[in-house]
Parts: structure tokens; C-alpha cells; sequence
């Protein structure tokens, strides 16, 4: 069974993360606006005669009979268009995803220029997209923006892809290869479309990635730290600071340079950047530690930190 929620990790550490509602919704829900023309190839057939209505059950009986003998079948007979597009879209609604990649897939093989062959494409993409098959999704999408750059569905075919991408992100723990590809797929949504119903969720998950990105850069950071490589370490915590400073990681990685400064004796470093911590994040807990190792020290931070108010969310990211 298929899981609309996965836990993808954005702290520093493994285990720590947020429940991400992933994109299946909206996914669907353009899918559905593409496939509602399928009714009305269905509704086509009930009128036609009793041969070819027994050929469209004997096609779906064929797929259901084993997967090579379908491809087969499939790679060898020509069929009529409608019928190949009428019954991927019949497996689409049973949830039969791979047997509906392949016929819609048959549809462009088959109709390479015909108006069915364009509506197939993306089809087969949310159809690879739902069996998890992100490569495939992913190649159909750009073969769609590719063939039909200007088609009202292209937003839909851009977001897709982001999507593949997003679902596959890993732990901090683990390579971010593909959580850069999310990043740029999605800032290529918001660039093409920013006033499509994509640009909003691409935002969103945009930010989300970011997050990401900088609890990795964190993580390194931090293991740096414990092996006794301060100077590695402040690299690390530098970038989160330069391209993620408005994540939720800033204050911790304000907090590490201070503590990696004095690890190295720079104690007017130490002291720059606890005020900085200190004037964007004066209620924050990183501050408060901050403040006390420096203390501690014999150094004298810019302010003491500010109590945090009792019943309030205190805003993320720069002041």
C-alpha cells in the first residue's frame, strides 16, 4: 500500500525530520483533469459494435494475463488509437500503474503524430510517477516540455518532474545529488510559471529543501567539530550562513562559529559573531548557550538574551 507521508530528515542529526505531504495530491489532481477526456472515449465505445468492445475486454485480459506476454501482444499488433488510450486509461483508474505506462506508452509508439500520442505522454508520466518509477516519469515529462514546450499542460509536466525528484530525497546522512535536482526543478517552475497553481507548492518545497541542504552542511560541520578540525568546520558553517540564512539552521551554525573561533584562540571572532547571534536571534536558545560559553571565557557578549515570551512562535530565519 502506498504511502502518502514519508519523513524526510532536515535536522542535523538522523532521526530528526518533518512529516512532508508529498505531492501525490496535486499530482493527481492535474492527472485527473488531463484523463477526464477518457470518458468521453469510453463513452465513444459503448456505442460501437460488440467486435470491437470484445477486443478492448480481450486487450485488458491480455495485460492481465502476465507482463511479457502483454508486451508481446502489444509490440506487435497494431491497434486502433482510442482503444489503446481508452484502456491505459481504464488500468490508470484500477491503480495498474505499470500496465498503464505501457499502453499509453504503445499510444506514442504506435501514433506517433497523432493528437492521443501528446495526451499520452504525460499520462504515462503520472502512471510511471505513481509506481514509483521516478527515471521513467522523469524521461516522459521532458520528452513532453520538449515535443510541446507551449502546451497548457507543460506547467503540470515541469512540476512532475520536481516532484520525482523531491520524493527521492534523502537523509542528511546520505548524498544530496538529487536534492539538488529537486532544488533547480522547482526553481524552474517558479521562473516559467510564477503564476501557475505549481509556483506556489514549488515555493514551499523550495524552502523545504533549503532546509535540507543546510542541515547537511551542518552535519559536516559538526563532525569537523568532534574530529578536532575547527577550520573545516567553519567553511561548513560559513556556507549555511551565505546561502541558507534564512533556514532554520542559522542560529546553530552563528552558535558553532563562536564555539569553533574559540576553539582556534580568535576570541574577537568569538565575540562578532555571538553579537550577531544575539541582535537577529536575541530569544533563541543558541544565544543563550552562546552567551554562557562566551561568559564563561571571560569575554563579554553585546546583551544578555532575551527571555522568550510564553505563549508566542518566534519567527525563523534573519530579522
Amino acid at each position: 500500500m502506498r504511502q502518502m507521508r514519508r519523513v524526510v530528515a532536515v535536522g542535523g542529526d538522523p532521526g530528526y525530520g518533518v512529516d512532508v505531504i508529498f505531492g501525490r495530491r496535486a499530482a493527481r489532481s492535474s492527472s485527473d483533469e488531463i484523463s477526464r477526456e477518457t470518458s468521453t472515449v469510453m463513452f465513444q465505445f459503448r456505442g460501437r459494435k460488440p467486435v470491437l468492445i470484445a477486443a478492448a475486454m480481450g486487450l485488458a485480459l491480455t495485460a492481465c494475463a502476465g507482463k511479457n506476454k502483454a508486451r508481446t501482444d502489444l509490440s506487435y499488433q497494431e491497434r486502433p488509437v482510442e482503444l489503446l488510450y481508452a484502456t491505459g486509461a481504464k488500468k490508470l483508474d484500477e491503480h495498474q500503474w505499470s500496465d498503464a505506462a505501457q499502453y499509453f506508452d504503445e499510444v506514442e509508439r504506435q501514433h506517433p503524430y497523432s493528437e492521443w500520442a501528446r495526451r499520452s505522454i504525460l499520462m504515462e508520466a503520472f502512471s510511471y510517477y505513481e509506481s514509483n518509477k521516478y527515471d521513467d516519469a522523469v524521461s516522459a515529462a521532458d520528452r513532453f516540455v520538449s515535443l510541446y514546450p507551449g502546451n497548457p499542460s507543460a506547467p503540470y509536466a515541469y512540476y512532475l518532474k520536481a516532484v520525482c525528484y523531491f520524493e527521492q530525497i534523502a537523509d542528511v546522512s546520505r548524498d544530496q545529488g538529487t536534492t539538488l535536482l529537486a532544488l533547480n526543478a522547482f526553481r524552474e517552475v517558479e521562473k516559467r510559471y510564477p503564476t501557475s497553481e505549481y509556483a506556489t507548492d514549488s515555493k514551499l518545497k523550495s524552502d523545504m529543501i533549503r532546509d535540507q541542504l543546510a542541515g547537511k552542511e551542518m552535519a559536516v560541520g559538526r563532525w569537523y567539530l568532534r574530529q578536532g578540525m575547527p577550520i573545516s568546520a567553519i567553511g561548513r558553517f560559513k556556507t549555511v550562513l551565505d546561502k541558507y540564512q534564512t533556514t532554520s539552521h542559522a542560529p546553530e551554525a552563528l552558535y558553532r562559529l563562536v564555539e569553533s573561533y574559540l576553539t582556534l584562540g580568535l576570541r574577537d571572532e568569538a565575540v562578532r559573531d555571538g553579537a550577531v547571534l544575539g541582535y537577529n536571534y536575541p530569544g533563541d536558545r543558541w544565544y543563550s548557550e552562546a552567551y554562557a560559553l562566551l561568559t564563561s571565557k571571560g569575554l563579554k557578549p553585546s546583551a544578555p538574551p532575551k527571555p522568550k515570551p510564553k505563549g508566542q512562535l518566534t519567527r525563523l530565519g534573519k530579522a
